[in-house]
């Protein structure tokens, strides 16, 4: 009888041992799904999803259901930068993500930049990507011409975003487009051919995001106060 009792809290003692390893090895993995889908803080804002729709952005939208892809519409048929454009693709097919974020971001900073009052007569326009080929453009218009480049060479919508910023440094707005890559968030700033991920600039505080499904809108954490009482 006592040893029938031995055994007994034997296998008991064996089933919990077995019961703690699955119970820590499926909190482990939960845990490890819980970091994968922890949400990305933007440039290191806290961002609130809606579908509220700018304008100007959905302006080109509207336009762009009737895009054929780069330089295969009448207006940029006979491009100088069409030969060019599908080399880059076909080279591309098959490259790591990055290497095809700063192969895009050369392509398109190449084209001058200019100021919508120049091009336009107004003060502001978002230019569809067949009108920043034959114009160029400014900082929004090298954003839109990536965030549809990139669609051609295998990112989703969904991985993309065209960034509305106040540069800190130079006090002025700006655009960029931020992409989420597989391991990281990277910029592409038509004012540099470098492909940083979007911890790297801390200079630029976004005010609000967008693709063709939402637009977020952007708030900057409050900073820790290092303000300290002085000893008595």
């Amino acid at each position: 009888m006592p040893e029938s009792r031995g055994r007994h809290s034997m296998i008991q003692t064996a089933i919990m041992a077995v019961c703690v390893v699955v119970c820590l090895g499926i909190g482990a993995n939960v845990c490890v799904a819980a970091e994968k889908q922890k949400p990305v803080r933007l440039l290191g804002t806290m961002e609130f999803k809606g579908t509220k729709k700018l304008p100007k952005w959905s302006r080109v939208v509207q336009k762009m259901k009737a895009w054929k892809g780069y330089f295969k519409d009448a207006a940029t048929a006979n491009h100088p930068s069409k030969k060019g454009w599908f080399s880059l693709k076909a080279q591309l097919k098959g490259k790591p993500e990055k290497e095809i974020l700063k192969a895009v971001n050369k392509f398109f900073n190449k084209w001058p930049y200019r100021l919508d009052k120049a091009n336009w007569g107004v003060s502001e326009y978002w230019a569809t990507p067949w009108e920043f080929l034959r114009k160029s453009g400014d900082c929004e218009d090298y954003s839109i011409a990536k965030f549809y480049a990139l669609q051609e060479v295998g990112f989703t919508g969904d991985q993309l975003r065209i960034v509305a910023v106040k540069d800190a440094i130079r006090g002025i707005g700006h655009a960029i487009l931020a992409v989420y890559a597989t391991d990281d968030v990277y910029i592409l700033d038509n004012q540099t051919l470098m492909i940083l991920s979007h911890k790297k600039y801390r200079h630029y505080i976004p005010q609000y995001s967008l693709n063709e499904k939402y637009r977020w809108m952007h708030v900057a954490p409050k900073k820790k106060s290092t303000y300290k009482k002085a000893k008595k």
